[in-house]
C-alpha cells in the first residue's frame, strides 16, 4: 500500500500507520521520526530543524524535500509505505505530487483521520515519550503508564513529556495544523485520492482503510 494519512498532532496517524505496515510489509515514513533522529545525532539538518521544533513551527519545505527523495528512494519503500505527518502544506502536497511523477510512484489513496480537539488536547498532555532514539516507545500517565514513573519499560531510558506537548505547545500546534495543513483535504478532493475516516479508535479507523483499500 502506497497511502498519505492526515490528521491533527495526536490524532492517532503514528498507531494506525503500525497497525497498517504489520499487514503488509510497508514501511510507515514519519518526518517528525527522522527529523527528530537528526537532531538528536547532532547533524547539520538536525542543528537546522532543531529550531523550529522548538518553537512549533513547520521545518522548510526545503529541508523536508530533500530528505523525503532520498528516503523514498530506499529498498525498504519497494514494498510500499505510509506517510505519516506529511505533506503538511499545499505547497509541499504539490512538492510531493512532482516528486512522486518523477519517482514513477502512484498513490493508492489519502486518509484523513478526523478526531475531535478535546480528545486530541487529553491525549497529548498525557502523552510520554522514550528519549532513546532507537526505541522512542509512547505511553500515557492515563491509559498506558510506564511501570516505573517516567522510565522506559523496553529500554530503561528516561520516558518524557516532549517540549512540543505542552499545552501552550499543542495550542499552538492545532492552530498551525488548522491553517496550514486542513486545507489538504481539498488539495487531495480534488485529486480523487481523499477518504475521510471519524474515529478515535486505531482498529475502528484501520478497518475502513481496509476496506477502502479492500485488504
Amino acid at each position: 500500500m502506497k497511502l498519505i494519512l492526515l490528521g491533527a498532532p495526536g490524532a492517532g496517524k503514528g498507531t494506525v500507520a503500525k497497525l497498517l505496515t504489520a499487514i503488509d510489509g510497508s514501511v510507515q515514513i514519519s518526518t517528525g521520526d527522522i527529523l527528530r533522529g537528526a537532531v538528536q545525532a547532532g547533524t547539520d539538518l538536525g542543528k537546522e530543524a532543531e529550531g523550529y521544533m522548538k518553537r512549533g513551527d513547520l521545518v522548510p519545505d526545503s529541508l523536508i524535500m530533500g530528505i523525503m527523495e532520498k528516503r523514498l528512494q530506499e529498498p525498504d519503500c519497494a514494498k510500499g509505505f505510509l506517510l505519516d505527518g506529511f505533506p503538511r502544506t499545499i505547497p509541499q502536497a504539490e512538492a510531493l505530487t512532482a516528486l512522486l511523477k518523477k519517482l514513477n510512484i502512484t498513490l493508492d489513496m489519502v486518509a484523513s483521520i478526523d478526531v475531535p480537539r478535546d480528545v486530541i488536547f487529553d491525549r497529548l498532555c498525557t502523552r510520554r515519550t522514550c528519549t532513546n532514539p532507537s526505541c522512542q516507545a509512547i505511553y500515557n500517565t492515563k491509559s498506558n503508564p510506564t511501570k516505573v514513573e517516567g522510565i522506559c519499560d523496553k529500554c530503561g531510558s528516561p520516558a518524557i513529556q516532549r517540549e512540543d506537548e505542552t499545552q501552550e505547545a499543542i495550542a499552538h500546534r492545532l492552530d498551525t495544523y488548522n491553517e496550514k495543513t486542513a486545507p489538504l483535504a481539498g488539495f487531495y478532493e480534488k485529486a480523487g485520492l481523499l477518504k475521510s475516516i471519524v474515529g478515535t479508535s486505531s482498529d475502528v479507523v484501520v478497518d475502513a482503510i481496509k476496506k477502502q483499500l479492500g485488504l
